[in-house]
């Protein structure tokens, strides 16, 4: 195996490591996703059971209607984590719209990042 230099090392860093981008402490993932992704599959049998009610006579169908149509529903989506790259461009962007960092340096340090990612 190939013995990597420091700057291969950095360009496989911002292209393989990978940064939490769900906005949330990443170890409260660990127990956010399983139970975001639970809820999501409540409400769906939540619903068929809505839609057996009026099969089995319970409601008639349009006031079934207007209740499944009052709400949407639950909509989340697991999603990777970004690379470490794109996540310290962003940030530099940031910085500048926040004006927190001088417009220049930022543009000088993201071409540099774009650079090791290749």
């Amino acid at each position: 195996m190939k013995r990597l230099t420091p700057q291969e090392k950095k360009r496989l860093s911002y292209q393989r490591d990978r940064r939490n981008w769900y906005g949330e402490n990443d170890k409260s993932s660990r127990k956010n996703i399983p139970r975001n992704r639970a809820l999501k599959h409540r409400a769906a049998r939540h619903r068929v059971a809505q839609e057996l009610t009026v099969v089995r006579g319970g409601l008639d169908e349009d006031r079934l209607e207007r209740r499944l149509n009052r709400r949407p529903a639950v909509l989340w989506r697991k999603y990777r984590d970004a690379p470490l790259g794109e996540v310290v461009e962003w940030q530099l962007n940031r910085r500048v719209e926040r004006s927190n960092a001088a417009p220049e340096q930022a543009e000088a340090r993201a071409r540099r990042i774009r650079q090791r990612r290749r």
